[in-house]
């Protein structure tokens, strides 16, 4: 299918990070996208490995083991999400290719411009959550190159080049001095790969979320529909019969998102309640010992995480709060003027709204507004047990 101006302004920044990667719905799946995804997994398998690695016999600094197990979980996401987009391809396919439909099918301003806001709200959640990471990533990076330790500076460049000073120390090989070329290398692999993890964790995440906001957009537009309807009564029942079958087509689409992200979400819960705790214990560490430079990676951690849980949540309250209010719009319409028959019907489709599809961890925990203050209120307690225990 050709693209417009609208098509193009909603899925070109999800496109531009997923492609790439090798999960964008609606490329060609060769072997090309294989291998790169293929590519994307090796790499972040191979930092998991490592630092996983220097988890067990690498520094005892507490520090550096709270900095890798962080990271070790974003490769875990990463990788994972890597496998379920592919596997469940057909899934995001199907979505995909009916928002495409939806935007090659708009005949008035009023259809394009609430689909032109949820797309703008796609774009917003995508630009904040990835250029969140890269931050993190840049400051990963950049901070221990700055770091001064106190100590005299020394004159040999290839004494002061240690793996203890890599973005992602691997102290588990030693302590070798490098070379100046080979130590700016490995930073600059170890910065792409950070990227690349920042890429695979929230870029694909920005995806989920922009098709997401796209259904919602258009329920939105099937409320009006549905306000609407009764008021003309020319072919009344097949209006409704179209409307019925499209509510019923855009819940459909929601599940086959739903399973695709259900055990993402399980996951991502889990590591994200651990490290938001762990992180924010090594911030109250830092802020005693005045080190700046880990005030501004637990900062930058903190926040990135903290975005990312709250467009899930979000998201997920907006989708089950569009669905429900399918059920208001149908009563605000003139249903007491149609047929006996017909109010039946009615009455069947506002039972069906009143049991929205939902974005479940694990099929059984709900993602929403109130799971991320949980979230939140949760981390905390284990952050004051662990603050006391070392008063």
């Amino acid at each position: 299918m050709s693209w417009n101006d609208d098509i193009a302004y909603a899925m070109t920044p999800s496109k531009l990070f997923t492609l790439p990667l090798g999960v964008w719905p609606l490329q060609k799946y060769n072997t090309f996208a294989l291998v790169r995804v293929l590519v994307c997994g090796f790499l972040m398998s191979s930092m998991m490995i490592t630092l996983f690695l220097e988890i067990n016999f690498g520094s005892s600094d507490a520090y550096v083991k709270v900095d890798a197990l962080m990271l070790m979980s974003c490769n875990i996401l990463c990788v994972l999400k890597l496998i379920l987009y592919r596997f469940y391809a057909d899934n995001l396919i199907r979505n995909f290719s009916s928002a495409v439909k939806d935007y090659l099918a708009i005949d008035n301003e009023w259809k394009r411009i609430i689909m032109r806001r949820h797309a703008f709200m796609g774009r917003i959640v995508c630009y904040i959550c990835v250029l969140s990471t890269y931050v993190c990533a840049l400051i990963w990076t950049i901070m221990p190159m700055l770091a001064d330790d106190g100590e005299d500076i020394q004159v040999n460049v290839t004494i002061k080049n240690q793996v203890s000073e890599l973005p992602v120390p691997v102290t588990f090989l030693g302590d070798p001095d490098i070379p100046t070329g080979i130590y700016f290398v490995i930073v600059t692999m170890q910065l792409f790969i950070l990227m690349l993890t920042g890429t695979s964790n929230c870029g694909n995440d920005s995806l989920f979320f922009a098709i997401v906001l796209h259904i919602c957009g258009q329920m939105e537009l099937l409320k009006t529909e549905f306000n609407k309807y009764g008021i003309i009564d020319k072919d009344i029942s097949d209006n409704f019969s179209i409307l019925a079958s499209r509510h019923h087509y855009l819940m459909e689409n929601a599940k086959l998102l739903t399973d695709v992200i259900s055990s993402v979400l399980l996951v991502q819960l889990v590591f994200s309640c651990l490290i938001i705790s762990f992180i924010g214990f090594q911030f109250i560490l830092a802020l005693k010992v005045n080190d700046a430079v880990m005030i501004i990676k637990s900062v930058a951690v903190l926040t990135s995480l903290t975005l990312q849980l709250f467009f899930y949540s979000f998201v997920g309250d907006y989708l089950k709060c569009q669905m429900e209010d399918i059920a208001d719009s149908i009563y605000t319409s003139n249903w007491y003027r149609l047929p006996t028959k017909l109010m039946r019907n009615v009455l069947f489709v506002m039972v069906r709204s009143q049991q929205p599809v939902q974005l479940l961890a694990g099929n059984f925990f709900l993602v929403n507004m109130k799971t991320f203050m949980n979230i939140l209120k949760s981390s905390l307690s284990y952050l004051s047990v662990l603050r006391v225990m070392v008063e």
